[in-house]
């Protein structure tokens, strides 16, 4: 049995969608929703019930929250699924280049506990989305992006693919064993390229300047340097690396272009 945690989020929505309808899947929410198990990670006492009878958990990360508490969070299902007898965790992190992003730490310590553990694991090193960008670098009413990318590039990739990713590698976990998977998009994407394709103009504004702006936005205090930090990681060049092949390999087909992506994201925001 396959167990998904986060399933009423973006990642966690879309990979339940794919595999909906399978009497060998069942979903997990953090409130009880009608149909899946609840899978509170800050109420640990929730787990047990919820993980019972789980060959695989696909563990998509709880990371919205400061480090202590996401850390926290992911000891308590790790623990729950060794104590319940889970066999293999597949667990969607983030990808390599994002050590310099301020919210890699309790991706990398999720990663080192699943290592010392005696679960069979896999890691979903996941690229930034490409839908992320239509809020970091949306057009202004003015008809400009001023998101501080400066010159850098991001390697973003499509949400949808990492759930397709995920959902085949969630139903035959055992061939991925052991594996790490960096799954960054193939072309990377600057200021100039999402300009071009929303029509707008690409004038980057300053650090100080987002970072102001975010915090008047009435965003939580954790979330300013988080986002400011990924600002700073793209423009200075740090997340531009694109795929080596292992995401168009575990796609089976050619990602979603993430240009596409974004622009199409934006218009939904319009």
């Amino acid at each position: 049995m396959l167990l998904i945690t986060g399933a009423s989020g973006g990642l966690g929505g879309l990979i339940a969608e794919r595999l909906a309808g399978r009497d060998d899947v069942l979903t997990g929410t953090r409130a009880a929703l009608p149909g899946a198990r609840r899978t509170d990670f800050d109420d640990p006492a929730s787990l047990p019930e919820a993980f019972a009878g789980v060959d695989t958990l696909l563990l998509v990360s709880a990371g919205y929250g400061e480090d202590d508490t996401v850390v926290a969070r992911h000891e308590a299902a790790v623990s729950a699924a060794e104590k319940a007898g889970v066999r293999h965790v597949v667990y969607t992190s983030l990808a390599a280049p994002g050590d310099h992003l301020p919210y890699a730490l309790a991706h990398r310590w999720t990663e080192r506990r699943l290592r010392a553990s005696a679960l069979s694991w896999t890691v979903l090193r996941n690229g930034l989305y490409a839908e992320l960008l239509a809020h970091l670098a949306a057009p202004g009413a003015d008809g400009r992006i001023t998101a501080p990318l400066g010159t850098g590039r991001l390697a973003a990739v499509a949400r949808e693919d990492l759930a397709d990713i995920a959902a085949r590698v969630a139903l035959d976990p055992a061939a991925h064993a052991g594996r790490t998977y960096e799954l960054v998009g193939e072309h990377a994407l600057g200021g100039a390229e999402l300009a071009a394709a929303t029509s707008t103009a690409y004038e980057p504004g300053t650090l100080a300047g987002a970072r102001a702006a975010l915090a008047a936005s009435g965003a939580e205090p954790f979330q300013v340097p988080m986002l400011v930090g990924t600002y700073s990681a793209i423009a200075h060049g740090f997340l531009g690396a694109t795929d080596t092949g292992e995401l168009r390999h575990l796609l089976g087909r050619a990602p979603k272009p993430a240009i596409e992506v974004y622009a199409a994201a934006v218009r939904e925001q319009e």
